[in-house]
């Protein structure tokens, strides 16, 4: 696997002053574009279009040193004018090109990546794999920006706008089958799911009741059968950072060692059981898979 992973990364480093085809590196990782684009992103540490742009600005800033025209370094990296180039070399490094070639100016640089085999995976990951006929997602929605580390503030507000009913609501056109509810439901992320990117983010449940019994106010999200990967998350303290780590343990260990990969779909988390101070509960998250070809 990791070999396959890092020719798709020799792919990135041989194209960085032309095109780079994304469904041609997920094709070099035997995966799809979807997959591929959600375990770089837990393996990097970052999205696939924020480590290309910072190989691209570390490799242009020896170009930029050298003292070629800025708008030739530019182009060669896939930006259309000096200004738009200027602004991510700003963004990068700090500095303007024209401080950058000042004596002593400090840069900085994005290592190229090389996967390689470490020992992990000593705490085992509790799941289990279920199929699903098609059901809906219902209940209120909005669109929030996605934050990886630490409160969702928008999240929170969101929640916290909710009527006292919307619990006995929910109920009422809930039919008890799985992913039992309520759970929150996240759907139409961007590409590469930058950190303070938006998505469609639903507190809701799963029915199979007829669209005449859900109201109005409600979003319904249409699922079709799928396979599902389903993490249990446990944690006596810590609670909130156990939400978050099952996340990357799923992306950067559970994948890479399983034959199965991801496919679009609502990414629920159902939290089932959460003490008073928070720091204790029990919760599952789902993701849709299917088999590796």
């Amino acid at each position: 696997m990791l070999e396959r992973w890092n020719t798709a990364i020799d792919l990135i480093e041989e194209n960085l002053d032309g095109e780079i085809d994304v469904a041609a590196l997920a094709r070099a990782a035997l995966t799809s574009e979807y997959h591929f684009r959600r375990v770089f992103s837990a393996l990097a540490g970052m999205p696939l279009s924020e480590y290309i742009r910072r190989r691209r600005m570390s490799v242009a800033a020896a170009a930029v040193v050298a003292g070629e025209p800025l708008i030739d370094v530019a182009v060669r990296y896939g930006y259309g004018s000096t200004d738009a180039f200027r602004r991510a070399f700003v963004s990068m490094h700090g500095v303007t090109p024209d401080d950058a070639r000042r004596p002593g100016a400090i840069l900085s640089s994005q290592a190229r990546l090389r996967l390689r085999l470490t020992i992990e995976g000593s705490a085992p990951m509790r799941h289990r794999i279920i199929d699903l006929d098609p059901f809906r997602i219902v209940g209120p929605g909005t669109r929030i920006p996605l934050v990886y580390r630490g409160p969702n503030p928008d999240m929170i507000a969101f929640h916290r706008s909710l009527p006292a009913s919307t619990a006995d609501e929910l109920a009422a056109i809930s039919d008890g089958s799985e992913p039992a509810g309520p759970f929150s439901a996240s759907t139409d992320f961007a590409p590469d799911r930058a950190d303070g990117s938006e998505f469609h983010y639903v507190y809701g449940i799963a029915t199979r009741a007829p669209a005449g019994d859900i109201p109005e106010s409600f979003d319904v999200i249409e699922v079709p059968a799928h396979t599902w990967v389903v993490f249990e998350v446990a944690a006596e303290t810590g609670f909130f950072d156990a939400l978050q780590q099952v996340w990357a343990d799923a992306y950067g260990e559970w994948f890479p060692s399983h034959p199965y990969r991801t496919v679009a779909a609502p990414e629920i988390l159902a939290v089932h059981e959460r003490s008073e101070d928070g720091d204790a509960g029990r919760a599952e998250l789902w993701l849709a898979v299917e088999r590796e070809i």
